[in-house]
């Protein structure tokens, strides 16, 4: 393929997509209000006691690999850690200025009501369900992880060491066990024993996240966290410090991901419908070029080879016509020196 065929091909490719309908729709600038019986969870961090067993119950939910320290020692509590393919939730623990006292946070998926990363998926392997949660299906992924560098939160994590069948790995609100029937409340709330998580629907547990307030307002900050951030989330988060000293990004504002990257994110079915094609134009010039410098080496390997072969002719012709001259010296030089003795032999045989 000849540079300028597939340069003209990328931009004919290019133009149908613009001008046509693509499959893409996650990323839209139309606002999603949530499923209205969509369930939630309350973290009320003036409760918890940073035990970890929110952690080990979604280990065993999830009957993920044991961690390499047993979640009894809770001095990983004293390195700040982020979820991962074989933790889908973790808690860390904060000292606030002004604290008499460390503060706990647990993190994990935080099941935004317009999630980022299906906006952000263009082969939707990411749902949004009516209970609340976001799932993920395997089956359809293609491993880009425009998911994970979507996520405001920075939570969806991926299989590094699965050379196989790599997954993006993150909390599913336990939607598979619920659906199931084997549980009827997430793992880890079922596991705290604080009760610092509430599990229901999530206008009922925004109703309860407000009336604790109320009822408490020296306990509280006068904000339920994830009520309106990034258009919302179905994990809900009460503290008394500062959310911002609790590691908790408080610049994020309250317009869904979706509607922030409704343009940029509209040409990414593009980009993967074109990859293909940007790949094997490269590869066609690629060897095209390599094509062409092979056939101009051979070329040239082949005029030094006749430029020598030539050389080496005028040489050996010149070498043998000077044996040949060589030659006839010596014999000429032989004969008349044979005459030259005859001559003289005859001449002593008169004298005698």
């Amino acid at each position: 393929m000849r540079r300028r065929k597939f340069l003209t091909l990328m931009g004919a490719a290019g133009a149908g997509l613009a001008l046509g309908k693509t499959p893409a729709h996650a990323a839209s600038n139309a606002h999603f209000e949530g499923y209205p019986d969509a369930k939630a969870v309350l973290f009320d961090a003036t409760r918890c006691i940073g035990c970890r067993k929110c952690e080990e119950a979604c280990n065993k939910v999830n009957k993920l690999p044991a961690p390499a320290k047993p979640f009894t020692d809770l001095t990983v509590l004293d390195t700040e850690r982020r979820t991962s393919a074989k933790a889908h939730t973790v808690v860390n623990k904060y000292m606030p200025a002004g604290a008499a006292a460390p503060v706990f946070r647990k993190i994990q998926c935080n099941h935004c009501q317009e999630p980022a990363c299906a906006s952000a998926c263009f082969v939707r392997a990411f749902k949004k369900n009516p209970d609340g949660s976001v799932t993920y299906d395997a089956s359809v992924c293609v491993g880009c992880r425009y998911c994970i560098m979507a996520c405001p939160f920075n939570v969806p994590t991926y299989e590094y060491d699965e050379p196989l069948t790599p997954r993006v790995m993150k909390c599913t609100m336990c939607h598979p066990q619920i659906t199931a029937g084997e549980l009827s409340v997430p793992g880890c709330v079922g596991a705290c024993p604080k009760e610092a998580l509430v599990y229901g629907r999530r206008k009922d547990i925004l109703k309860i996240a407000h009336a604790r307030i109320e009822a408490n307002p020296g306990r509280y900050v006068d904000h339920v966290y994830g009520e309106r951030e990034m258009g919302g989330t179905n994990w809900l988060t009460l503290s008394g410090a500062p959310f911002k000293e609790i590691g908790m990004r408080e610049d994020l504002g309250v317009t869904s991901a979706p509607e922030l990257t409704s343009g940029a994110l509209a040409v990414v079915p593009m980009v993967a419908a074109l990859w293909p094609a940007l790949l094997g134009g490269i590869w066609a010039i690629s060897k095209r070029n390599e094509k062409t410098a092979d056939e101009e080496r051979a070329a040239a390997v082949k005029a030094a080879v006749a430029g020598n072969q030539a050389e080496n002719d005028a040489k050996l012709a010149k070498f043998k016509e000077q044996a040949e001259k060589d030659k006839a010296g010596s014999i000429e030089r032989e004969v008349k020196k044979a005459l030259e003795e005859a001559a003289a032999a005859a001449k002593e045989e008169e004298g005698a």
